[in-house]
């Protein structure tokens, strides 16, 4: 759920639930107190309405009691004279809040407890009709209803009876029922807050803390671990953002690890490399100190190897050059528009000379037009010429090695293929050869020497190129290097 719609059904939530249960429990309240207050005293009314309604409550409440002394005066009026029969029933109003007054001519015969009312509060004999929902209304310190019954008595003196409710004492089960609905609101108040807080928590504080821990995992170096994204609001997305970053953070780790680790290997591998040279110009330089070359022939041969070894020193370093500016894409290249088969021929005539002396055989097929040309630096492309041969060189396992090279016309493009007929590469292996730093055989190449590394520099020089480099081998028979340049072609604007 989005932020903002959880936002808004809290809203809601804090709005009407309590509203809606406030409301449930003062109904059920009221069904339980009505039906309470019939039952205690005998007083019918179908809603909270006519209970708040203080004169009729009043004149229900004593109804039964009132109607009692009624019939009683109209039978017997002279009871009223009787004080146990007067106790009797001011002990049945007391119940209810209520006491009896019994007045004879113009003076009170009986009163059921101290009253402050005076003889002037209470109405004049035949003022009230009798009637069960009337009554009087006195207003003073402590307000009371009055509700009045006519006596004839049988001497012919005239009197009344009067049944006095007060206000203030009348029905504690309203109070209580206050009381109880007050209790109930902050219950439900309560009630409502808490089930608030376990939702927000659920949908808000616990991703947050989800995402606390991770900074701190992060902040500490562990990246091992998972951020659980659950749901489709905005936390939930900045989870899973946050777990796309932690995992692209520990793929750079990774990488890093590993581009160190290569980085080790390089240095290890060049300097297993220049320690050869090295040793054999040290060697050589020291005979001609020596004088053990005291021939013109031998000083010629001592400088010869001491001058092939320095240039395979050089050719390791410029490697690593090379290799150092593959890492921060910064290859210098100098396009220039090249004839194919002239550059190709000068080119073999170079390979030529070098694999002529280690006995290589060479065979070197043009199968493209003169006029062929192509945008290339001719430097760089040279290097990938020459790193490929090297590379054959390294693994001829054959008493006569050979090289075949062939330049074709393939369409839009002119394709170089490089063919020798080494040991091969196994197919397992093939798919990860112009990958930097593959070994596929890490024994071999500590023999054989080289950095690891020339493959992908001729992978990175083509694709540089706008062109594509694969092979294809046979495991003991040979490989085939191919790649591809794209031919120049002019554009011809319409005049």
């Amino acid at each position: 759920m989005k932020l903002k719609t959880r936002l808004t059904v809290s809203f809601c939530i804090i709005i009407f639930v309590p509203i809606m249960l406030t409301v449930f429990v003062i109904f059920c309240f009221q069904k339980y107190q009505i039906a309470a207050i019939e039952q205690t005293y005998g007083i019918e009314a179908e809603s909270y309405g006519e209970l708040m309604n203080p004169l009729k409550l009043l004149n229900q409440y004593t109804e039964a009691n009132y109607n009692r002394l009624l019939k009683e005066a109209d039978l017997n009026p002279d009871h009223f004279l009787k004080l146990e029969f007067l106790e009797k029933m001011n002990q049945e109003l007391q119940k209810k809040y209520s006491y009896l007054i019994v007045r004879r001519e113009d003076d009170i015969i009986y009163a059921g407890e101290e009253t402050e009312l005076s003889e002037e509060d209470l109405p004049g004999y035949g003022k009230n009709e009798e009637d069960p929902v009337s009554g009087t209304y006195v207003d003073g310190k402590k307000s009371v209803l009055i509700k009045q019954i006519n006596l004839s008595f049988t001497d012919g003196k005239k009197g009344s009876a009067f049944i006095v409710t007060a206000f203030y004492e009348v029905l504690p089960e309203v109070r209580a029922l206050l009381l109880d609905v007050c209790i109930s609101v902050l219950g439900i108040l309560l009630l409502t807050a808490a089930m608030l807080i376990i939702w927000i928590y659920q949908g808000i504080i616990r991703p947050i803390k989800n995402l606390e821990a991770a900074t701190l995992n992060i902040q500490n170096g562990n990246l091992d671990f998972t951020i659980e994204c659950e749901g489709n609001d905005e936390i939930s997305e900045l989870c899973g953002n946050f777990e796309a970053m932690r995992k692209r953070l520990k793929e750079s780790s990774e990488q890093q690890m590993t581009s160190e680790q290569q980085s080790r290997e390089l240095i290890s591998n060049i300097a297993h490399d220049l320690k050869t040279p090295i040793t054999t110009v040290k060697g050589y330089s020291e005979g001609l100190l020596d004088g053990v070359a005291d021939t013109p022939e031998k000083r010629e041969k001592y400088l010869r190897m001491i001058n092939s070894k320095a240039n395979e020193m050089d050719a390791l370093l410029n490697e690593l050059t090379l290799y150092s500016k593959i890492d921060t894409n910064r290859i210098p290249y100098n396009f220039s528009k090249l004839s194919v088969a002239a550059y190709f021929n000068d080119c073999i005539e170079e390979v030529g000379m070098d694999l002529e002396t280690k006995q290589i055989g060479l065979a070197y097929f043009n199968y493209v037009d003169n006029d062929v040309m192509i945008i290339a630096d001719p430097e760089q492309l040279k290097r990938v010429v020459n790193n490929i041969i090297g590379n054959s060189v390294k693994y001829l396992d054959k008493e006569h090695g050979f090289i075949n090279i062939r330049i074709k016309d393939v369409g839009d493009f002119i394709q170089v293929e490089i063919e020798d007929n080494g040991r091969g590469i196994a197919s397992k292996d093939l798919p990860y050869v112009f990958e930097r730093f593959y070994r596929a055989d890490a024994s071999r190449n500590s023999a054989t020497g080289g950095s690891g590394i020339g493959l992908s520099i001729v992978k990175k020089i083509i694709e540089d190129h706008g062109g594509k480099i694969w092979a294809t081998s046979k495991e003991s028979v040979g490989t085939v290097m191919y790649f591809v340049i794209r031919k120049y072609q002019e554009v011809i604007q319409d005049e």
